[in-house]
């Protein structure tokens, strides 16, 4: 490696601007950084002091002139296109014609910034989702020269990122995903459907996130959370990914997230400051009995969580056979759970004896609570109600496990709403943490504490929100994964790619295409029906591809074929 291939150069020590030095400089690179604020020599300093090995190759310069030895210059300033071109061309004059120069725009337009730039044969973006992404999206332009293309990539794969190589299209893949979820997430909770830890721990809980959206806005910093989403706004003549509200506020009073101290949580707080909220013991929760209605996967899944959990269960299905079918499942589970070594022998065996299958309705009257986990129809659902509201003793919690349609209309058609609230467990139960606690207008404050100190009691993690389409994890996640098959079925970008970025890039478990395979597509179609029912815009129209692929008896998984082939 030549003295000069071995110099990158870096304009803006921010967030992304840090990560990049960071990792260039821990791979061996001598690298450059221009950054005119007066605290960019703390924020160097701290960089490092987390990252020793970069001692010696990271300094500072104080003119354009000094970055000229560089051969790739990335420019990581705020997402702002007079901001961008500004640097752009006092680079263009700095640098030999043969510098490549790489911007880190995550909504605005390549082409723009290329032939703004003063060399767009020379121009590549190159943008990091996250600080701490382990995939880079390299995006390219009609101008852009192979040779530089090929530089720049062969810089990505030298730090140890991962890479994809993508279009100019307005947010690239990860930004394009991501921003609108996180939009989303604020307006959820400026409109006070669910509380901020609520939400943040739904999307941890229920989808395996490092962060919870508002947590990430944090760490991105509220001021270019605005900047990206007003970018991207216009360029889609999108209204709905205006800031929020909320965050726009936070950004004028300088609210901004980690880097002020204080955003949607204050950093300045010793670490663990806050104390839980004082919990009721276990004998004092009300509930010594449970019927379980349903015989399904998510039924079963159910019921070996409170009989695990020392409850007594019925378990009531349409026959008999079907019920004894059902406890052989759980007999099949807990099976498998002790020879991992998950559950002691004498602990399955007591939980056995403590679920009882039954082909009758009339064994739920004297329980204290009881929860459906039947067909996801509502007027299946509605039927079901009519008959446990006549059937069970008064004062009874009647609980629905419905992941997207309204709790009220079960109530209502209780006779008893005030009895009525969603209980929304995540598959597979016994694995899964989270539930979301889901009250009516009409259901009683009793019954949503008891709700949720059983939770507890059966060491889950229970999140409250509105009776509201979707509740807190589909309307969030449904929309972002309607999302990424509209982006591959416009074949901006393949569906291992789209997965790629958002695992490597984001930090997310799973891609999206991996989790609607798991989901079912058949199901996940159901629910964005539901929440375009709801609110009739067209973003949330189902993306047509989904459809043509549940019409093909492509399901998913479970049919052995979705958006991937299962053999």
């Amino acid at each position: 490696m030549s003295a000069r291939y071995g110099t990158v150069g870096v304009v803006g020590l921010g967030t992304i601007g840090g990560a990049l030095a960071r990792r260039a400089a821990s791979a061996g690179h001598t690298v450059l950084v221009l950054d005119s604020d007066k605290r960019a020599g703390e924020r160097l300093r701290q960089l490092l002091d987390e990252t020793p090995e970069a001692r010696g190759r990271i300094r500072l310069v104080d003119h354009w002139e000094e970055l000229a030895s560089a051969a790739t210059v990335l420019e990581a300033v705020p997402e702002r296109r007079d901001t961008k071109v500004a640097v752009l061309r006092a680079l263009d004059r700095a640098c030999p014609p043969e510098t490549v120069l790489a911007s880190s725009a995550a909504a605005l337009s390549l082409t723009d910034l290329a032939a703004a730039s003063g060399r767009p044969a020379r121009f590549v973006g190159l943008h990091l989702a996250l600080p701490t992404a382990g995939l880079a999206e390299i995006g390219r332009t009609v101008m852009t020269d192979e040779s530089a293309l090929t530089q720049v990539r062969d810089l990505v794969d030298g730090i140890g990122l991962s890479r994809v190589t993508v279009g100019d299209r307005a947010g690239l893949i990860s930004t394009s995903l991501l921003f609108g979820f996180l939009n989303q997430a604020v307006t959820m909770y400026d409109q006070r459907l669910a509380g901020r830890d609520d939400i943040d721990a739904a999307m941890r809980h229920g989808c395996g996130l490092p962060l919870g959206p508002l947590e990430l806005l944090d760490l991105i910093g509220t001021d270019t959370a605005c900047d990206i989403l007003d970018v991207l706004a216009a360029r889609w003549s999108e209204p709905t990914l205006q800031p929020a509200r909320r965050l726009r506020h936070m950004a004028l009073a300088g609210l901004l997230g980690r880097k002020s101290g204080r955003g949607f949580y204050d950093y300045r707080e010793p670490a663990g400051a806050p104390t839980a909220p004082e919990r009721r013991s276990p004998d004092e929760v009300p509930i010594r009995t449970v019927g379980i209605v349903g015989t399904g996967t998510m039924a079963t899944g159910i019921a070996e969580v409170f009989a695990k959990g020392g409850v007594a269960t019925v378990l009531v299905g349409r026959t008999d056979e079907r019920a004894k079918a059902a406890w052989e499942a759980v007999a099949a589970s807990t099976a498998r759970a002790v020879r991992r070594g998950k559950l002691a022998e004498a602990a399955r065996e007591a939980a056995l004896e403590r679920l009882t299958p039954s082909g009758a309705l009339a064994q739920l009257a004297d329980c204290d609570l009881v929860i459906e986990a039947i067909a996801e129809d509502l007027d299946v659902k509605k039927e079901l109600f009519r008959t446990l509201g006549e059937l069970c003793r008064p004062g009874a919690l009647l609980a629905t496990t419905t992941s997207s349609l309204p709790v009220i209309e079960c109530g209502l058609a209780s006779g008893r709403p005030e009895d009525v609230i969603g209980l929304h467990f995540f598959n597979p139960a016994p694995l899964m943490r989270l539930v979301e606690v889901i009250p009516s207008l009409e259901t009683a404050p009793q019954h949503i504490n008891v709700a949720r100190e059983l939770c507890h009691r059966l060491g889950k993690h229970p999140v409250q929100c509105m009776d509201r389409p979707g509740f807190i994890v589909n309307a969030l996640l449904f929309p972002y994964l309607n999302g990424a098959v509209r982006l591959t079925e416009s074949h901006y970008a393949t569906p291992d790619e789209i997965d790629d970025v958002m695992k490597l890039g984001c930090g997310y478990p799973l891609g999206p295409f991996e989790l609607l395979d798991i989901i079912g597509l058949d199901i996940s179609l159901s629910i964005q029906r539901v929440l375009h029912d709801a609110d009739r815009h067209p973003r949330s129209v189902p993306a047509p591809l989904l459809g043509h692929l549940v019409a093909a008896g492509r399901a998913g998984r479970k049919s052995g074929a979705g958006f991937r082939v299962y053999g």
